[in-house]
């Protein structure tokens, strides 16, 4: 008996501009496509902080969450992820706070720890190289006390923030983020969706070393995974081109906006292997194919919820993705 339709389904967008677009077409079709995931059922809708990139347009992240929470009604919307070391958390706190106060119960707080963004970036966010590689468990900590209930002394508070309870659920795609979760009992969300090679290791870390708390009583891991879906698997595999030129293009160092599919990518044997690891976990194909695939990859994985990261470059095959993802799930 497949679990897969007892498996929490949620929407991972990068926010995508696409070539010969805008960043204000961007907004308009993540909206299209919260609303549309809410009515199919979907559980989660997260957006992702990146900086300085061409194709990405979830730079602020707090203020597109909120964009969508309120042309929603009632799917959680949230960060998948936040990157807590390019923040001070009073600022972060005040910020989820503000969203979960406006939006009441439907607000997620995913944090990771990497920059999203090169060097340079990093330079101009004021964020410290070496942030979040020792210091992200005080970081963590802080936010946290803002979130919480006050302490009687507690001089510095977040307003508002402070008792909101904003969930928090740690991201990685390594063991380190795992551990912690596990340490802390905190949900766990695993970014398969462009690093699967340590997928298993950090899912089994994560089990293995839970222990219980005021938030969950038993790990709750949901795993990021890239689906591409269409009316049948030639046509998936040829849509699926952009997501592939996107890798490649990373690849070689030339990040860009979101390209046509083609019908033959230009790239040797070395760059696409490459780019076949970054797509490991992918699921391409027709209804068929892609209901056979997410229920393998549920029952490999054991995951409690799957979040799906669809990248197209036409906006109705995004849409058209999601809606063959739930009729196959359901």
């Amino acid at each position: 008996m497949s679990q897969l339709a007892s498996t929490a389904l949620s929407v991972l967008d990068l926010a995508p501009i696409r070539q010969g677009g805008s960043a204000a077409e961007t907004f308009r079709d993540s909206v299209a496509l919260a609303q549309l995931t809410e009515r199919l059922g979907f559980t989660r809708y997260w957006l992702a902080e990146h900086h300085n990139i061409a194709g990405i347009a979830s730079a602020a992240t707090s203020v597109l969450i909120g964009h969508i929470a309120g042309q929603t009604s009632t799917i959680r919307v949230g960060s998948g992820g936040i990157m807590l070391p390019n923040h001070p958390p009073l600022v972060i706190a005040e910020q989820f706070g503000t969203l979960e106060t406006l939006y009441p119960g439907r607000i997620d707080l995913g944090l990771g720890r990497a920059p999203g963004s090169d060097g340079a970036t990093m330079q101009a966010m004021r964020r410290n190289v070496h942030a979040g590689v020792d210091d992200f468990p005080q970081l963590l900590n802080e936010l946290r006390s803002y979130l919480d209930d006050a302490e009687p002394q507690q001089r510095v508070k977040a307003v508002p923030g402070q008792g909101t309870h904003v969930p928090i659920w740690l991201l990685g795609s390594s063991g380190y983020s795992a551990q912690l979760a596990a340490k802390l009992g905190l949900p766990f969300a695993f970014a398969a969706q462009f690093a699967p090679g340590y997928l298993f290791e950090a899912l089994r870390l994560y089990r293995d070393n839970f222990r219980p708390s005021e938030h969950l009583d038993k790990p709750h891991a949901m795993v990021g995974l890239p689906v591409m879906a269409a009316e049948s698997d030639a046509m998936a595999h040829y849509l699926a081109t952009t997501a592939q030129q996107k890798f490649l293009n990373l690849i070689r160092g030339k990040p860009t906006q979101s390209q046509p599919p083609v019908e033959q990518l230009d790239w040797s044997p070395v760059e696409q292997a490459q780019v076949s690891q970054f797509l490991g976990a992918a699921i391409i194909g027709g209804p068929e194919t892609v209901k056979a695939e997410l229920e393998e990859f549920q029952s490999r994985t054991g995951a409690d919820e799957l979040m799906i990261n669809s990248d197209f470059y036409n906006h109705t095959d995004r849409l058209r993705s999601y809606e063959i993802v739930a009729e196959v799930a359901r």
